[in-house]
């Protein structure tokens, strides 16, 4: 089994105790967004092949990665050098450069990736600017990953709300940033990669596949994966999504292009809800909910195993 913390919510940044007390117990239990059902995912170490997280500040969970010696994981970790106006709660990118680097050397550079996601453009945010500092980023980090994924911001009806000045990235500007950041990308042997951006950047060598494929997956844990047909791909690309235990309207880094966020004050109204002893993220297990574990097996091929 799969478990995915990363793309509703940033549990790292902001449930790290949460995580790590449902690490300690056993298990944890999720409500899908869609339909209030509840899903009960076990923690054994022996069927959990990987544990993938997806976060801006991985800091309070880094401090603790002790806990974590059982498992298999993946990092994404989103590094963007915006200021307070873009992303209110995010700590600095060169303090989260720092805990990036701490990260790798402890998990290794196959564990841990680079998103620089979205892009969006603007007067303060030029495409010099994203030039200039995915140049400074890059050679820096190129030591410890050996990739790093790009997306455009995409805009939602809840994004243009948070975010009105935001427009479409043309595909003129899509070309001039592919074509600088695959010249810099090799410059420091850094495999660009785009997530659901079609193929537009293929031409300077981008993959478009996807950016937690069956493949890198492999790569972080160390063995092939036998993962059946259509599992977890619910998207259009070739990434398994995995078993995601996160939950949206809760992620408190306020950035103003936010797919996961409808408002400000109704993450907060959620975060009053949260209990770092309670195995659901937000709220408690009321009388008369049902839930339904889920018993999923290991799907590293025994016969296969890498080495």
């Amino acid at each position: 089994m799969i478990i995915n913390t990363g793309t509703r919510t940033d549990i790292p940044a902001f449930f790290s105790k949460w995580f790590l007390n449902r690490i300690e117990e056993g298990f944890v239990l999720s409500k899908n967004p869609y339909n209030n059902q509840i899903y009960k995912y076990n923690f054994n170490p022996d069927t959990v092949d990987c544990l993938c997280f997806c976060s801006k500040n991985p800091k309070p969970l880094v401090m603790n990665l002790d806990k974590l010696s059982d498992y298999k994981q993946f990092w994404f970790t989103t590094i963007n050098p915006y200021d307070k106006d873009i992303e209110v709660n995010v700590p600095s990118y060169k303090k989260v450069m720092k805990t990036f680097e701490e990260l790798s050397e402890t998990l290794g550079r196959n564990c841990i990736s680079w998103r620089y996601d979205p892009i969006f453009i603007t007067e303060k945010y030029s495409l010099d600017f994203h030039i200039d500092k995915f140049e400074e980023m890059a050679a820096q980090l190129h030591e410890y990953t050996s990739d790093c994924t790009i997306s455009f911001i995409d805009l939602y009806q809840k994004v243009l709300r948070n975010f009105p000045e935001a427009r479409e990235v043309t595909t003129e500007e899509r070309l001039v940033i592919g074509e600088n950041f695959a010249r810099i990308a090799k410059k420091y042997d850094i495999k660009m990669k785009t997530c659901v951006e079609g193929t537009l950047l293929d031409q300077f060598g981008f993959d478009s596949t996807g950016c937690m494929t069956q493949q890198v997956l492999e790569k972080a844990i160390g063995n092939n994966l036998n993962v059946p047909k259509g599992k977890y791909r619910n998207r259009e690309c070739n990434c398994l999504m995995g078993r995601d235990i996160g939950l949206y309207n809760t992620c408190m880094h306020g950035c103003k292009y936010c797919y996961a966020n409808a408002n400000m004050k109704l993450v907060k109204r959620n975060q009053k809800l949260h209990n770092p002893n309670s195995p659901l993220l937000i709220g408690e297990v009321k009388e008369g909910d049902i839930v339904k574990e889920v018993n999923e097996p290991s799907y590293i091929d025994v016969q296969q195993r890498l080495f």
